[in-house]
């Protein structure tokens, strides 16, 4: 891969187009070979991603790169949807992440070859990773809007949480974006649900479901016993059941062990002080159901076993 031109993409976010190419001295057989060894990725016609940057992306980050090429071959056009959210850092779940949406000059909607173009209808935009793109809170309107609450709420808890996005700006956002009532009833949803304690994609979607399943559900709440403080809780049931989310495998190695000895005497600690306590999985997320079986069948023990939780 020529130097030049990894240079030259590095500064630009790890993307670059053919045109850049040939300006630095890189002919089309070279590009060729290059993606054929996997030193280079085509996201789409003209628009290349380095191939050591497209590994080491996870899926939104993929995105990013995507969208970031796709802009260097559009002119003025400006990253909308998923796409901006992606340029802006925010996590997305349950969202396509193979297609770039663009404001430009279109009179109405189109798609072509792994990009959507929307009319601009005069929407401002701000830089964000370098890049022009709709601001944070049109952009979470636009997901909401297009693709619903499940997918929504993800990004706009994170947003929230990250002091992103005020929930003023989010309801203006909302209120310009919504014009039919499906749209804006999941307006009104998102706006009812969303919380900015969240610390995670994965707690986000616990609750949410929790929360529709009619449970009474509290984030990061402190639990205390006569020892002092225990810890804060991703969510608390009803006052008596502690959910927590495990985004991933933690445990490996010597500190593994030590943390998950931790984890062990933590949990210890709440039940001792009558809690009962669910731990949730990405796996777990993906049945909704089994997780609010879960909570009901742990509700179901304490009230049998006639444990009575002081709520904190």
């Amino acid at each position: 891969m020529d130097g030049r031109l990894t240079a030259f993409a590095l500064a630009r976010g790890g993307v670059f187009t053919s045109a850049e190419a040939i300006s630095l001295g890189v002919e089309e057989t070279a590009l060729r070979r290059a993606r054929a060894s996997g030193a280079v990725v085509r996201v789409r016609r003209d628009a290349y991603v380095l191939g050591g940057c497209w590994e080491d992306a996870v899926p939104e980050q993929r995105l990013a790169l995507r969208t970031r090429a796709v802009l260097r071959t559009r002119g003025t056009d400006v990253a909308s949807h998923q796409s901006a959210l992606a340029l802006h850092g925010l996590p997305l779940v349950d969202l396509p992440l193979d297609v770039v949406d663009v404001l430009g000059a279109s009179r109405r909607t189109r798609s072509a070859g792994g990009l959507r173009i929307h009319p601009r209808d005069g929407a401002s935009h701000v830089v964000a990773d370098g890049y022009r793109c709709v601001p944070v809170a049109h952009a979470l309107a636009q997901v909401v809007v297009r693709s619903g609450v499940q997918a929504g709420l993800v990004p706009v808890d994170a947003a929230l949480h990250a002091g992103r996005v005020s929930r003023e700006e989010l309801g203006a956002a909302l209120a310009a974006v919504a014009r039919r009532p499906a749209q804006q009833l999941r307006a009104e949803s998102v706006t009812a649900r969303c919380s900015a304690l969240s610390e995670s994609p994965g707690e986000t979607l616990a609750r949410l479901f929790l929360v529709d399943a009619g449970f009474e559900v509290r984030a990061q709440v402190p639990v205390t016993d006569e020892d002092g403080l225990v810890g804060r809780v991703d969510l608390l049931v009803e006052g008596r059941v502690v959910v927590e989310f495990d985004g991933a495998l933690k445990y490996g190695g010597a500190q593994g062990r030590e943390a998950l000895v931790a984890e062990k005497r933590r949990e210890d600690r709440l039940r001792a002080v009558g809690y009962a306590v669910v731990r949730v999985t990405w796996a777990d997320l993906a049945h909704p159901e089994r997780v609010v079986a879960r909570v009901r069948r742990a509700l179901a023990g304490l009230s049998a076993s006639g444990v009575a939780t002081a709520v904190s």
